[in-house]
């Protein structure tokens, strides 16, 4: 079982029907300290597995990563361009390929869109040309992966910290690469804008 995997993909599902784990974990029976458990190296039990996957209304397989939905059901969403994981660069908003996402993640009149990943600041969570799908968000949980568009024209892929004198920070996964720190001055004078939170990665083998 690939752990880290595990986590991304329960705090996905989570996050595309606007569930906290923590919450999802308590409620499902599995517990609070759930995620936590996992990532410091615990092994989840098949029946914990089993009762979020049911809570979630999802299956196993899409918790442990072996499944992708292919429904004729889904909704297809536009990938709108390319996001950088490195230096912040021009958006892209040619439509550049389609993706599929089941369709009860629509309810609620949410809305979703595709990214490509270019660049290795994200590395090795995210890699180069990897697609994730982003529900349309102007706001974020603090440790949320965001698309966030900075000065307005730029686009990049960064877990987004959220401090307590409202200053963001745009921590990369890659340690050779910076945090980026904005105030809420510079938030308002740039500005910086989250325009979709990470809810599923698409990775597609060569």
């Amino acid at each position: 079982m690939d752990k880290e995997l595990f986590v991304q993909k329960v705090k996905m599902i989570c996050s595309a029907k606007g569930i906290k784990p923590t919450n999802a974990c308590k409620e499902s029976g599995v517990g609070g300290s759930f995620i936590n458990d996992i990532e410091r190296g615990r092994v989840p039990s098949v029946s914990k597995v089993q009762m979020l996957a049911d809570y979630l209304g999802v299956t196993t397989s899409d918790l442990l990563g072996e499944t992708q939905s292919n429904s004729p059901t889904g909704i297809r969403v536009p990938v709108l361009g390319t996001i950088p994981a490195g230096i912040p660069l021009e958006a892209i908003e040619d439509i550049l390929d389609w993706e599929e996402i089941p369709a009860a993640w629509g309810s609620g009149d949410r809305q979703y869109f595709g990214l490509r990943v270019r660049g290795d600041s994200m590395y090795p969570r995210y890699l180069e040309g990897d697609t994730v799908i982003l529900r349309k968000e102007t706001t974020c949980e603090s440790g949320d992966d965001c698309a966030v568009l900075v000065n307005g024209d730029a686009a990049t892929l960064k877990q987004v910290m959220i401090r307590g004198d409202g200053s963001l920070e745009l921590r990369p996964t890659n340690p050779a690469y910076p945090p980026r720190i904005y105030s809420p001055a510079e938030i308002e004078s740039f500005p910086v804008q989250i325009i979709g939170v990470v809810v599923e990665l698409r990775r597609k083998i060569k």
